[in-house]
């Protein structure tokens, strides 16, 4: 699975090595082919690279560790040579947390990439903020992270080191509404969420907009992401008389989720976010799927001039496993922190500062490149400000985009 041994990092804490600040390594055999003394940095990367969630995590891992190559091999930092250390974080917040821990004991570790979850992304930012670690996510869309607990009516960034590259549910939520109401013209929803972070406040922004749409709301439940057993919710979705579901949630349990739907008579569509936009959802649900639809963050890669020596390199790279939903937006996170560092370097003189993780924290604010998903920038609050989403539908087994635009309240 291409992930680093962890025997530094061990070593590191035994040591009691928990420093704050990095100034990098100085690579004793010359490491880079800049010459001489070469500076070695890391770039962190957390995800689930195991379990349920994992077709999605080696996506995010494999397309930061393709960045790294491309910045070695172009020498895009002078004297500088990229490592990623990747730690598997299962999905789960206290699992992520001590991850974050890790990364901050290894003084080589100048920005981290990640995570996957919301809830695992709170669980991380305290721990980064506290260090100068500078974190930028491929994938968490909950508003919250940026823009406080109350951001629908007091924005306050709470952690000045967290940015994301994908844009938030505040926009993903209302986005869907508008598709489904609009376009799908379905007027009765029955809404589902997992109770987690991402999928309670996906499901939250969505009810919002399709009530001020003129949509009906015919039934709410909230589910244990732990089960597949969702019969029960099955029969309450057909009684209802709903002519669709949407679900806040993930893949594992929306599969199962639409599957019984259809099983108990149900044969109206399931519709969520980007955390059931993967094959394998379509795995899970079975023919049945057919119809459903899933709105994702940014246009599909494929399509995009900007992604395609992306697709290729990484095809020609030999990766076993797809970059899938996140894999642009994973490239383009590691490649704002290469972007800080090049910035902190270059204004001190070709190397690193004493303050690097202070200083590329800062940097990352005004890093602003052509990326592989479009223009990379980051607002005030460290949200990417490419707001772009794509609808996708499931037709003959497979996720096809049915429309892309911004969210207009």
């Amino acid at each position: 699975m291409r992930q680093r041994s962890l025997i530094a990092i061990t070593a590191a804490l035994a040591a009691g090595a928990l420093t704050l600040t990095a100034c990098g390594s100085r690579d004793d055999d010359g490491g880079s082919d800049s010459g001489g003394d070469g500076t070695t940095v890391v770039i962190g990367v957390d995800a689930p690279l195991t379990g349920d969630l994992s077709a999605l995590g080696l996506g995010i891992k494999n397309s930061v560790d393709l960045a790294v190559k491309t910045a070695n091999k172009e020498k895009y930092v002078e004297g500088v040579t990229f490592e990623i250390e990747a730690t598997d974080d299962q999905g789960q917040p206290s699992v992520g947390q001590q991850n974050a821990s890790k990364f901050v004991a290894n003084k080589d570790v100048l920005g981290v990439v990640g995570p996957l979850n919301s809830s695992v992304g709170e669980s991380m930012q305290k721990v980064f903020d506290t260090a100068n670690l500078v974190e930028v996510s491929p994938a968490n869309t909950g508003p919250s992270l940026t823009q406080g607990p109350d951001w629908r009516t007091k924005k306050v960034r709470p952690y000045k080191s967290y940015f994301r590259t994908a844009t938030t549910d505040a926009i993903q939520g209302p986005f869907a509404a508008q598709y489904v109401y609009n376009d799908a013209k379905k007027k009765k929803v029955f809404v589902i969420d997992d109770k987690k972070t991402y999928g309670a406040g996906l499901a939250a922004t969505f009810t919002e907009e399709f009530k001020k749409l003129g949509g009906q709301v015919v039934g709410t439940e909230h589910i244990n992401p732990d089960t597949k057993d969702f019969s029960s919710v099955a029969t309450k979705v057909k009684n209802s008389g709903a002519d669709v579901v949407y679900y806040g949630g993930e893949y594992p349990q929306a599969g199962p989720l639409s599957k019984q739907i259809k099983e108990a008579g149900a044969k109206i569509p399931l519709v969520g976010g980007d955390g059931i936009k993967d094959d394998t959802f379509i795995k899970l649900a079975g023919a049945g799927s057919e119809g459903d639809l899933a709105t994702s963050v940014g246009a599909p890669v494929e399509t995009l001039d900007s992604a395609k020596k992306f697709v290729a390199d990484y095809k020609a790279e030999g990766y076993k496993e797809d970059y899938a939903a996140y894999g642009g937006y994973s490239y383009d996170s590691g490649w704002a922190i290469i972007e800080a560092v090049k910035k902190v370097v270059e204004d001190n003189g070709g190397k690193l500062p004493d303050d690097a993780r202070a200083k590329v924290t800062a940097a990352m604010q005004n890093v602003s490149f052509d990326g592989v998903t479009g223009k990379v920038s980051f607002d005030e609050f460290g949200d990417a400000t490419n707001k772009q989403l794509t609808v996708y539908s499931v037709e003959n087994g497979a996720f096809d985009d049915v429309k892309s635009g911004t969210y207009t309240g």
